[in-house]
């Protein structure tokens, strides 16, 4: 991809702490941030469900979104670069504000053949300009249609890139916040992401999955590897409820592990999907959970 400077990094680099401080959301705005550290401090009383919604175009249709949304509480919608088109942007935006849940946006990488899912050779500058064009997109259509949007969550190969490299996850989190310093930033728990995001003061949500399994040091046991996929519905909710209530997880191995879970996401494509998001949304109700988006509502 092209490696022109945007100009963003000389941007960052020439403001100063006194010009960050002064144009941050206010402690009010913010009094809802988790409190900044490790993945399990904060074990949480309440938890978002959150499902990647949108990411059929043209002919190509992914996903059961419309049945999907009514046991989830956020949205996120893609926008156009590894999914998505405008009608179906603006589709599944009708879909979320019927349901009711929280609208937020999830960029990728510009890879609709592969789905998002490869990792390419991008510079901070160049994600930097393709979250703030891909939040700028939705937005648009989320106001168009009367709602708000309230968070970003970047999507496969550009989350997990941003999870490992301070350089990547800094510039999503300063797209997000010079976009909107309202908006929350959901990142893989314990992560560069949510690191960068706690620097800058936005509200950072800390997020789990459903159905993927844990190695000891937090990060997900990759895919292909035994242990790497929970199949089962009811196990699948047991463990959200222990994420929540707890804020820890058992690995393949049987160790216990913390884990900080403010949101938790539910995969919407996959063969019984619908099932493991009833099972989980009715569990976590049972339990006394507080069900309730991670960026508000």
């Amino acid at each position: 991809m092209d490696k022109q400077d945007s100009g963003w990094s000389e941007k960052r680099a020439d403001r100063s702490t006194s010009e960050k401080k002064a144009d941050r959301p206010t402690s009010e705005k913010r009094a809802d941030r988790p409190t900044p550290g490790g993945p399990a401090d904060r074990p949480a009383a309440r938890i978002d469900l959150n499902c990647d919604l949108g990411e059929s175009f043209g002919a190509y249709t992914l996903g059961r979104d419309a049945e999907i949304l009514p046991y989830v509480t956020s949205a996120n919608i893609a926008c156009g670069f590894h999914a998505g088109d405008p009608s179906v942007m603006r589709r599944t935006v009708r879909l979320a504000l019927e349901a009711g849940a929280a609208i937020g946006s999830h960029p990728g990488l510009p890879d609709l053949a592969g789905f998002g899912r490869r990792n390419m050779d991008v510079s901070a500058d160049e994600v930097y300009a393709m979250t703030v064009y891909q939040i700028g997109a939705l937005e648009a259509i989320v106001r168009a249609e009367g709602g708000t949007l309230r968070h970003v969550k970047p999507h496969g190969a550009l989350y997990n890139m941003a999870a490992a490299r301070a350089d990547l996850a800094e510039a999503i989190a300063e797209a997000v916040y010079r976009t909107n310093p309202a908006l929350t930033l959901l990142g893989l728990a314990g992560s560069e992401s949510t690191r960068a995001a706690e620097r800058l003061g936005l509200n950072a949500a800390h997020e789990a999955f459903a159905d993927r399994g844990y190695r000891a040091d937090g990060s997900l046991v990759p895919r292909g590897l035994p242990g790497a996929l929970i199949g089962d519905a009811a196990e699948a909710a047991a463990r959200v409820v222990r994420m929540a209530l707890e804020g820890r997880v058992s690995t393949p191995e049987g160790e216990d592990v913390p884990l900080r879970a403010d949101s938790v996401c539910l995969h919407g494509d996959g063969a019984h999907a619908l099932e493991f998001a009833r099972r989980i949304r009715a569990a976590c109700e049972a339990a006394g959970i507080e069900v309730r988006p991670a960026g508000g509502a």
